[in-house]
């Protein structure tokens, strides 16, 4: 059985191997071991502390085999965006430029740079090994953290966003980035990425370009790539639609990439969710659903199982389900159809 759970400080090991791993990078998350202790350090303590309202928290999740302990994969989420460090994005405008005496009227898209400092949720994150890409892990790995903010939802904004990853040729090569980024920042994409992701914000401020950026004066390959993921990332970007996500007038600033927004309480997994206390263990009745299974305290754990529910409101697991989650009898569960 595979579950998702919060990082635990023993995972560094795992966990910085297995950001090495990624094709590319994972800029959230760079194979720099003092950063990834900083990160398990933050969700350490966000996870043991008692939160009213949410500031700059940061969740940090694995997808581990519970029988042998390998992390198969990382996701996260980020309370709120913004706060200390600004969070910085292009939104895409429409701008009228017109003369009437010669009745000429041109609507012009521009992107302007936007800064906010007190914003949503965010997700982010997320990666699965490729050989671990099967038996609906992928949801688990994504959509496990939409029970966790179901059943903490005082951790949380009203409001989730989720920044995709823009698109690149097959050499790794960033359009948006060699044709706008490059030229205020002289280094590559992925080193600019990693050091906004490490925290150091303030480049952006005083580099990046202060008036908006003509999209028409770009070139039509770079123009074609703005809002477009990148083709490792449509599974998750279809993924998040189905949740019911939709596209917003937002980019991200170095490679173009969408910034998709949800309500949380329209969000598939949690508006179909449905609670109740551990009745004990059952084997699944014939034709039982695949469902999210998660527990709804601190120590959350969360896995893929068929529970069985009684007329009563209890939940009924099989005992493979029960020791994966480590859940005791009258312990409240929270579950959501898979699909």
């Amino acid at each position: 059985m595979q579950r998702l759970r919060p990082v635990h400080e023993r995972d560094l090991p795992q966990l910085a191997a297995l950001v090495r791993s990624v094709q590319g990078g994972l800029t959230t998350l760079p194979p720099d071991e003092a950063f990834l202790q900083e990160r398990i350090d933050d969700s350490l303590r966000a996870f043991s502390s008692r939160v009213r309202k949410p500031g700059g928290e940061y969740y940090l999740f694995v997808l581990e085999n519970s029988a042998t302990g390998e992390l198969m994969g990382t996701s996260a989420i980020a309370a709120r965006v913004g706060g200390f460090d600004p969070f910085y994005s292009y939104e895409r405008r429409q701008e009228c430029h017109q003369h009437a005496p010669l009745g000429i009227s041109r609507m012009i898209e521009i992107l302007h740079l936007k800064r906010e400092h007190k914003g949503p949720t965010e997700l982010c994150s997320l990666f699965l090994r490729e050989q671990s890409r099967r038996a609906g892990m992928g949801r688990l790995l994504s959509l496990g953290r939409f029970l966790f903010m179901a059943a903490q939802p005082e951790r949380f904004t009203s409001t989730v966003i989720a920044e995709l990853r823009g698109f690149a040729t097959a050499d790794g090569r960033s359009p948006f980035w060699e044709c706008v980024g490059r030229h205020f920042f002289e280094e590559d994409f992925y080193t600019a990425d990693v050091r906004s992701g490490l925290g150091h914000k303030q480049f952006i401020a005083d580099l990046m370009p202060a008036h908006p950026i003509y999209v028409p004066l770009l070139a039509p390959e770079v123009r074609s790539v703005i809002g477009r993921v990148h083709p490792d990332t449509e599974p998750a970007l279809a993924l998040l639609k189905a949740e019911g996500f939709e596209a917003t007038q937002e980019i991200d600033i170095f490679d173009a990439g969408p910034q998709i927004r949800a309500e949380i309480s329209t969000i598939r997994t949690v508006r179909q969710q449905r609670r109740g206390p551990v009745r004990g263990p059952a084997t699944p009745e014939p034709g039982a659903s695949l469902q999210l299974i998660a527990t709804t305290g601190i120590e959350f754990r969360a896995c893929i199982g068929r529970p069985t529910f009684t007329d009563d409101g209890g939940i009924h697991l099989d005992p493979e389900v029960i020791q994966t989650l480590e859940c005791k009898p009258g312990e409240l569960l929270v579950c959501s159809p898979l699909r």
